[in-house]
């Protein structure tokens, strides 16, 4: 299974905690039926934010960010299935899947769209397929430093491929909300790696509270059960998107892409080199501003999670779009 983001698993945990309990969540369990999604809506205002997180990230990864973005408008994180306190949901875990799942829980919730979707790395193509699927409740969209098709992504061993590479060709399945026996988690506890007991380095910019909550997320093998599928059907989505131009998919929805300034690459753990992976990556970046005629690109010093290293930054970006939309003028 590939990983979009290797800081959240690749790296050595430093952080020790002990074992924790199911901590209380935040926000609101909404049932779907027979799965239930965490959601979690502070503030007020319009338009609302909706935050879409990277591959193995929690909706309390996004407590900076969603703390600064409550200041001036409405803004709900989330977990997708299998994740921290939501439910295992029905699989393929694909983007329409995804889609469905938050769609159905923010009426549910009596959210009013149309939102501003902030998509983090893997979260980036989820929003872009929302989009594509529910336009009418689409106001704006932040992509924070998302991942994109064609993009050069670690599988191990030192090796890489090219998300859209490992697409199988396969037709991507109605999505629906009703679970069966045969979507529940095959992966178990004991399955997994024993430093997932430990807390990165990274999380210790969050308050003491929402490290334990994030520990204890980590440790549940749903979550890892979920990622399976979502990596293994996103590649259908990027071998689509790389088939064909995607300039103007967005067509004039106000768009703002944030892009890392920091490589995070390397030649000694990769079989491609980091100058050509660097250089593809700006360029994949910079096409992601040609998804809507009204967009800009903003880069961000910082590494990969910038959630966690440049919260400011961001909840900057989300009000500068919010900004933009409310005044009805262009980015």
């Amino acid at each position: 299974m590939h990983k979009l983001i290797s800081a959240l698993f690749l790296t050595a945990f430093l952080t020790a905690f002990p074992a924790t309990t199911e901590p209380q969540p935040p926000g609101k369990l909404v049932d779907l039926g027979n799965h239930r999604l965490h959601v979690n809506c502070t503030g007020k205002g319009a338009p609302t934010v909706v935050v879409e997180n990277g591959l193995g990230d929690f909706s309390i990864d996004w407590t900076l960010v969603q703390s600064g973005a409550s200041a001036f408008t409405r803004i709900c994180t989330y977990d997708r299935a299998g994740y921290a306190w939501s439910d295992p949901g029905p699989k393929p875990r694909t983007f329409a899947q995804i889609n469905l799942e938050l769609h159905d829980a923010l009426a549910k919730l009596g959210e009013h769209g149309p939102f501003i979707l902030v998509g983090h790395s893997y979260g980036g193509p989820v929003v872009r397929n929302f989009a594509a699927t529910y336009p009418q409740e689409v106001a704006g969209m932040v992509q924070v430093d998302a991942a994109f098709e064609g993009m050069h992504v670690g599988i191990g061993g030192g090796k890489t491929i090219r998300l859209g590479e490992d697409a199988k060709g396969a037709a991507i399945p109605a999505p629906h909300e009703e679970v069966s026996p045969s979507d529940q988690p095959t992966l178990r506890a004991k399955d997994l790696p024993a430093e997932f007991k430990n807390l990165d380095a990274l999380y210790k910019v969050l308050p003491p509270e929402t490290q334990q909550q994030h520990l204890w997320a980590q440790q549940l093998p749903a979550v890892y059960d979920a990622q399976n599928s979502e990596t293994q059907w996103s590649g259908e989505y990027f071998a689509k998107w790389l088939s064909t131009s995607q300039a103007g998919a967005l067509k004039a929805i106000p768009l703002i892409v944030l892009t890392r300034a920091e490589s995070g690459y390397s030649d000694t753990d990769s079989d491609t080199p980091a100058a050509q992976m660097e250089k593809e990556r700006f360029e994949g970046q910079k096409n992601l501003t040609l998804l809507s005629t009204n967009s800009t690109q903003l880069i961000i010093h910082s590494g990969h999670n910038m959630n966690l290293l440049a919260p400011a930054e961001v909840a900057s970006a989300i009000q500068h779009l919010v900004d933009a939309i409310r005044n009805h003028t262009k980015l």
